[in-house]
């Protein structure tokens, strides 16, 4: 057995959404690039590329990790490049979006060899936390002025826009898209590309498909563009789990169960969002509050129902843990960052990657 922590990457359950990104390529002509903010655990590249078109970026990092480790296009993207990384990112990109319009002029001259687009702010979203939200009050996220766009439109090939946010609602999707043609479909016209972001859910259950990918392909058609998704989420949902193993029980009112693990360390949006760590359902007659070990009062997966009382050595699994959880993992209260393992389509399970005290010594000085 692998010893605890460990993320464990199925791959029978992540080939379903690729399945479905596949049949979205298919019918749709979008074309589907990996969003390596969400998810960048390289290990399953190889895999992922059969069903994707490449990937897209945030930073200088994934710019390279995405043309290193995976096949096909590589789109760089960033809130504000640096001067000193401008070159790198280019010599590691197919294709660069700037955020804004002084990016866009700045290195104009660098990029000029580039395929390049700029980010729109659509001023709609469908985010429910302010935090996640690109159209927040006095967004840096895009530009929102049509004009100021329109100026530059000489400089640029395509625009993209990211709106959507865990939006599993196709119709809000279509109402969003509708506000934003009609708001920018004069600029939109003048390009050859559009990225319509993530946050999409279309690999979730029950998700119209069909409607989606009708729709996808209409707005191409209309604009005469190549329509581009960046699934983060949709490419992984449900397809992994976090490993842990109790360490101890106490009651304090509640039965408690602590774990070595942590969200603040190894499943950080559960406290950014104040939400709980899923499991499988279970309607057993013993709730427990699971907890991490760190030193954080607040360090709790959430509450949980079982066939059985808890014993310490005893095995739990959180699913649905692949999407911004090793990508933000770190090293608060030195409590040693999970194993990757991956199991494959015939059921093996391979370890991947291990970490442990020269991990840590490494990333401080």
């Amino acid at each position: 057995m692998i010893k605890t922590p460990y993320y464990l990457i199925d791959k029978s359950k992540l080939e379903r959404n690729m399945e479905k990104i596949a049949y979205v390529r298919e019918h749709s002509g979008a074309k589907a690039l990996l969003a390596l903010k969400c998810f960048a655990t390289w290990s399953v590249f190889d895999f992922m590329s059969q069903y994707m078109d490449g990937t897209t970026s945030s930073s200088l990092n994934e710019v390279k990790l995405g043309k290193l480790k995976f096949p096909g296009e590589t789109h760089a993207y960033s809130v504000a490049y640096a001067d000193d990384e401008i070159d790198e990112v280019l010599a590691h990109s197919d294709k660069i979006i700037f955020n804004s319009i002084s990016q866009l002029t700045r290195f104009s001259e660098a990029s000029a060899n580039t395929v390049r687009g700029l980010r729109l702010n659509p001023g709609v979203s469908s985010s429910d936390f302010l935090i996640a939200d690109p159209a927040r009050p006095f967004s840096r996220l895009g530009e929102w002025d049509a004009a100021k766009i329109e100026a530059v439109l000489p400089l640029i090939s395509g625009f993209m826009i990211h709106n959507n946010c865990e939006n599993g609602d196709f119709e809000l999707f279509d109402q969003m898209l509708g506000q934003i043609e009609e708001r920018f479909g004069h600029l939109l016209e003048q390009v050859s590309w559009v990225s319509l972001g993530g946050g999409i859910h279309f690999t979730g259950e029950g998700y119209p498909l069909d409607r989606f990918c009708a729709r996808l392909k209409a707005f191409s058609e209309r604009y005469g563009v190549q329509v581009y998704l960046e699934p983060g989420e949709a490419a992984i949902t449900l397809s992994t789990s976090l490993e842990v193993t109790v360490l101890d029980t106490l009651y304090n009112g509640k039965q408690l169960a602590v774990v070595d693990s942590s969200i603040e360390a190894h499943m950080l949006d559960l406290l950014i969002y104040r939400q709980e760590a899923k499991m499988e359902p279970c309607d057993g007659p013993h709730q427990y509050m699971v907890c991490g070990k760190s030193c954080l009062a607040g360090d709790i997966f959430g509450e949980f129902n079982f066939d059985s009382e808890l014993k310490i050595g005893d095995r739990l699994s959180f699913i649905d843990a692949a999407g911004y959880t090793m990508v933000k993992k770190n090293w608060f209260n030195g409590v040693n960052m999970p194993a990757i393992a991956i199991k494959e389509l015939d059921g093996s399970v391979k370890l991947v990657r291990e970490f442990g005290f020269q991990d840590y010594l490494d990333s401080l000085s």
